[in-house]
């Protein structure tokens, strides 16, 4: 590179904060980049929370969430702030992450600015538009206008190919979330350790991590899942259930007022990434409607019941590291009593993580450095 480039970060939710971090640590290695961190802040607490163990923290905050806002008002408040961003801040690439109302606000805006825009993450389909909802639209329209895409797996570049993407500019890389993994330092999991004892929270070989909060989920499938959770609790009582409770008031209330009669389950505030990690690594098993935590689980041979009827993670599913069982209580009760019934020791798996090896920041920086170059 002939110069200084100045690569634009924006992000907004727990989750962006971890696939994006070991991207961040690697480019701030190189005295070619200046990094410019943006956090639209989406999520607020959650995504400061997660930056903050990252050792990082964000250059720009645009203060954009508001206690149950409408999409079309998250979009816009998003849309503005960045606005302001690229008018102030000279830019030479942004780059994105994952499916969230920032991803396509932060494309869109680049593009207005005719600013190129590399995509984290990209390529990952469900071709149902409202499963999820709105998840699945939002990263189909910021495809259309990036210019790398950084593709976790082949089935990802070939979606993109499919959809008419030049394959010159599309590239396998991994996922960067298991990158995000081997950030935990010896010290970090004694200090998760420490965090569940002060809890009185068994972490043992009976360990049942739950979580749930997507949008699509919200209403009637949510009471489906509450009460097999419940029914599993009461069933499996030697089991402890630790559920860190979204903080969104539609699915907060509904879980509180259902399942903290139970003694065995354990209702817990947002987790910091390590303690979430730890809980991962340490199930037995795990019922998610999460997207991250599908493709984490298998770095530690955990069992993963996914509480969607549509995943765009469909590599976990085909390698059998996932069952897809919606929210059907019969199924989500009958797939998890088939591990439950079990020791820890036989339901291990031992598939290799299909979602990437640790290696994809460096990848990623690659890409970014041989797109200069050829440019220049």
């Amino acid at each position: 590179m002939n110069s200084i480039k100045n690569i634009l970060i924006v992000f907004g939710t727990r989750p962006e904060v971890i696939k994006l971090a070991p991207v961040i640590l690697e480019l701030k290695k190189h005295p070619d980049y200046n990094v410019i961190i943006c956090n639209t802040e989406q999520q607020k607490e959650l995504s400061n929370q997660t930056l903050s163990y990252f050792g990082l923290k964000a250059d720009i905050n645009l203060d954009c969430m508001r206690p149950n806002q409408p999409l079309a008002e998250i979009q816009s408040r998003i849309l503005l702030g960045l606005d302001k961003v690229f008018n102030e801040n000279e830019v030479d690439a942004t780059i994105v992450q994952g499916d969230t109302m920032t991803v396509l606000s932060a494309s869109l805006t680049s593009f207005y600015h005719r600013i190129p825009v590399f995509y984290v993450e990209a390529g990952l389909r469900s071709y149902n538009i409202y499963e999820p909802f709105p998840e699945e639209v939002m990263r189909q329209m910021a495809s259309r206008v990036a210019r790398l895409h950084f593709a976790p797996t082949e089935k990802n570049k070939l979606a993109l190919i499919k959809e008419g993407i030049n394959n010159d500019y599309i590239t396998v890389t991994g996922n960067t979330v298991i990158d995000a993994l081997f950030c935990l330092s010896d010290e970090t999991v004694e200090q998760s350790a420490k965090f569940y004892k002060e809890k009185n929270i068994p972490i043992d070989d009976k360990l049942v991590l739950v979580t749930v909060h997507r949008r699509e989920n919200h209403g009637e499938r949510l009471d489906k899942i509450i009460k097999a959770i419940y029914d599993l609790a009461c069933k499996y009582k030697e089991h402890t259930f630790v559920i860190p409770v979204h903080p969104n008031p539609n699915v907060r209330e509904k879980v509180v007022n259902r399942l903290e009669v139970l003694e065995n389950i354990h209702l817990l505030e947002p987790l910091d990434y390590p303690y979430l990690v730890y809980l991962m690594k340490n199930a037995k098993l795990i019922l998610t409607d999460s997207g991250g935590i599908q493709e984490e689980a298998p770095t530690f041979g955990c069992p993963t019941l996914v509480m969607r009827y549509e995943t765009e993670r469909q590599e976990g599913v085909e390698a059998g590291v996932s069952i897809l069982v919606g929210a059907d209580y019969d199924v989500i009760m009958q797939n998890s009593e088939k591990i439950l019934k079990q020791d820890k020791t036989l339901t291990r798996l031992k598939t290799q993580n299909p979602y990437g090896n640790g290696k994809s920041a460096q990848a990623i920086e690659g890409l970014i450095r041989a797109y200069f170059d050829n440019k220049g």
